[in-house]
This record gives structure tokens, sequence and C-alpha cells, in this order.
């Protein structure tokens, strides 16, 4: 399999983690670029992610921070259980993954881990008992993290995608949720055209920055 990627082997949420990503439209944001309002103008999620990335590219540095929420909290502590339920559900050995970052676009993706050769991937998930409860009764791909799914296939070239939903508080043959995504090639190309319609945005908030600075700069 020919691939698009070099991985940065680190751990998430290190310092070289955040480094890797500054600058890039990952997974985690993927559903941003498609905000826009009723009248077609983008909304503030889709303006504060341009304006962050064209910020990051020109400094060097990231703009996130390291705060983590409840939520944020419980899926970190949960993603060993999470891994170790899905592979006792699925029969998969999941190798972990690290940052990948697309060499031809400005843009990557963190994943929990990949099957085989970069032939499948897993998003895991390790939602509230309510979530999770929609997600069974759902059956399909939660309509919030389809985005993150195309994006991480887009980025790592996988053939399939497995969403995985555990929440221990449920009965043991409840705990697991699992849907296979496989990405139709059209789905692919739109989400192609859209990333680069996005970062094409970006680059020319970018060159707006820089002309700004540099007449604040001609002022000093």
């Amino acid at each position: 399999m020919s691939r698009r990627f070099v991985i940065h082997d680190c751990a998430q949420r290190s310092p070289e983690w955040f480094a890797a990503r500054a600058g890039r439209l990952t997974g985690s944001c993927a559903n941003d670029i498609t905000g826009r309002l009723k009248n077609g103008d983008e909304n503030a999620a889709r303006r504060d992610l341009r304006t962050k990335l064209a910020l990051e590219r020109l400094t060097g540095q990231s703009l996130e921070d390291d705060y983590i929420n409840g939520d944020m909290r419980r899926g970190i502590e949960l993603e060993p259980d999470a891994l170790a339920a899905y592979e006792a559900h699925s029969g998969n050995l999941v190798s972990p993954t690290g940052f990948l970052a697309h060499t031809d676009l400005r843009i990557g993706c963190s994943l929990d881990g990949h099957i085989g050769d970069f032939d499948g991937i897993v998003e895991l998930k390790a939602p509230r008992p309510a979530n999770h409860l929609k997600y069974l009764k759902g059956g399909v791909l939660p309509p919030e993290h389809r985005y993150q799914v195309i994006h991480n296939l887009f980025v790592s070239g996988a053939q399939w995608a497995d969403f995985v939903s555990f929440c221990p508080a449920f009965p043991a043959s409840a705990r697991v949720f699992v849907v296979r995504v496989i990405p139709f090639e059209a789905d692919l190309k739109a989400y192609d055209l859209l990333v680069r319609m996005f970062l094409k945005e970006v680059d020319e908030e970018f060159a707006e920055i820089q002309r700004l600075a540099s007449l604040e700069a001609a002022v000093a």
C-alpha cells in the first residue's frame, strides 16, 4: 500500500505531539470545517479553527492547551479497558500508532490504533451511559463522529475503520458497541475537496496576518 503519511512516534498530549499537530487540520477538528449557518456564512468554530491554524503556521507553536475536562479524562482512563474489550470482541490485535502527518496536505490524525499494515483503524470512545445507549439503539456510526472517522480514513489510507463505544456501566454483553465503516470513493473525494477548500482559506488567512504584522512592524 502506498502511504501518504509519516509517523511521529510520540505519546498523545506530549510536547512532541502538540508540536507535530501545530498548523495541521486533525481528526478531532474535522467536523468544524463543515460548520455553516443557515445563511451560508461560516460559524464561530470554523472561523476560530481557520485563524488558529494560520497562527500556528506563522509561529510554529501549538495554540492547543493541555486542559482535560471530565469526559476527556474518562476517555483517557478507560482507553486501555476499551481497547482490551474491542480486541476480545473482534479478535483483532491493535497496534499503537502515534501521530500521522499527511505528506501532501497540512493535515494529520492521532489514531487510537491500527490493525495489520494499516488495513484497518480503530476509533475508541468511552461515552457517558446515555450516549452509549443512544449508539446501541442507533446501530450506526453516530453522525457527530462521521467526519472524524472519514478524516482518519483519508489520512491513513485504511480500507476500513471500526468505531468502538465502550461503557463499563452496562451489562457485559452490551458494554461494547462496534460499527465498521468502509468508505465510499465518492465520500473520500468529497472530503478531499472540502479539506482543500478549507486549507486554501487558511493560506489566505496566513497571508493576511503576515501582511498586517508587516504593516504594524513598519509603523513601529
